[in-house]
């Protein structure tokens, strides 16, 4: 079985982030978003992907994952421009599947369980495709799976304003090259896209088998910054592994919980960190500085005199502020230094490289 990762999108939601990388290198837990959905891939025994590529800085997914091999997959880049759809941008990878079965991944979605047993169950088996579906308290964001009265899927609908059951498609889908006879046959819909849920209406509507397949455990589609942040709660609390810690406790220092510390980090005499927490590599917490629960920090970053909770700090990242930091997205590269006689605490969302005084 192949596989087709969609790392395109606008990003709308998550800027100013997004004005300078795509949203699925945004880290949770210390990797990157679209990094956990190869990985479930790799795990379900598929080592050829498809990355189709977005117009936000495509260049800086091709250089952070290279040809796959890091990850011990072979990836092919294939660039979709301007985004016209879900349905569109699988297209592209036509040639690349050939006759294969392949699985279907949006670069932004994380689940807890993987995909290696749907996987396996579509491999073995004679359907068409298949969707997984994850029971939401909001199924009108997502597209939603209809049932007939045997508990067969009947129909598709994308968004729409009264869902006809909870269950929500899931960001993964399972396929056979019938698909893109499907995709062929489609007209935009009213947003102006070619949709995926259509192509598989259609595959429905034709007599085609459609199977269906419930997800255990979370689902989490991370299109908004108290989406990431969630995800980042739901990571660590679950694949979070300290053992691989690798830096530096001082003497005096105060560690409580799962903390994962990289190479070359240092967490001074002075300094509290509680878990479940994320630090990447090169990164020094200084004496003074309280990290919480809930927070990944990146790579190469500098944090001093400040309190830090339910938060994610990009690489490269300087705070050195007497304040208290909760349920913020730092982006690469800022620097957040001291402007005495600010109360209280603060939320923040800033893009790469911002400058701010607190």
């Amino acid at each position: 079985m192949k596989g087709v990762l969609l790392h395109g999108g606008h990003g709308t939601r998550l800027r100013p982030l997004t004005h300078t990388g795509p949203k699925q290198l945004i880290p949770v837990g210390g990797k990157p978003i679209s990094q956990y959905c190869f990985e479930d891939m790799n795990a379900a025994g598929v080592t050829e992907v498809a990355v189709i590529l977005g117009n936000i800085w495509p260049e800086k997914v091709v250089e952070y994952y290279g040809d796959g091999s890091k990850l011990g997959m072979r990836f092919t880049y294939i660039d979709q421009g301007e985004p016209r759809g879900l349905a569109q941008a699988v297209s592209l990878a036509e040639s690349f599947v050939g006759k294969d079965k392949f699985v279907m991944y949006l670069g932004d979605n994380l689940l807890k369980g993987g995909i290696a047993a749907q996987a396996k169950t579509f491999e073995n088996g004679d359907a068409d495709a298949m969707v997984l579906l994850s029971k939401v308290e909001d199924p009108e964001r997502f597209g939603v799976a209809q049932f007939a009265q045997d508990g067969k899927l009947e129909k598709l609908v994308e968004k729409p304003k009264q869902a006809p059951s909870p269950y929500a498609l899931v960001g993964v889908y399972f396929f056979t090259s019938h698909i893109f006879d499907a995709i062929r046959e489609l007209k935009p819909s009213w947003r102006g896209e070619y949709e995926i849920t259509d192509a598989i209406q259609s595959l429905l509507t034709s007599g085609q088998k459609v199977a269906h397949s419930f997800v255990e455990g979370w689902w989490k589609d991370t299109g908004t910054s108290d989406d990431i942040l969630e995800a980042n709660r739901l990571v660590l609390d679950d694949k979070l592994d300290n053992s691989t810690s690798e830096g530096q406790v001082e003497e005096g220092a105060e560690v409580q919980g799962r903390v994962r510390l990289g190479k070359n980090s240092k967490i001074q005499k002075g300094a509290v960190v509680r878990g479940p927490t994320s630090i990447g590599t090169g990164t020094v917490i200084i004496k003074g500085a309280y990290i919480g629960p809930y927070t990944s920090i990146g790579s190469n970053c500098l944090v001093s005199g400040c309190e830090i909770e339910n938060s994610i700090v990009m690489d490269e990242c300087r705070i050195d502020a007497h304040t208290r930091i909760i349920d913020s997205l730092i982006g690469p590269g800022t620097q957040i230094t001291k402007n005495e006689g600010t109360p209280g605490g603060h939320r923040l969302i800033l893009g790469e490289k911002c400058q701010l005084q607190l």
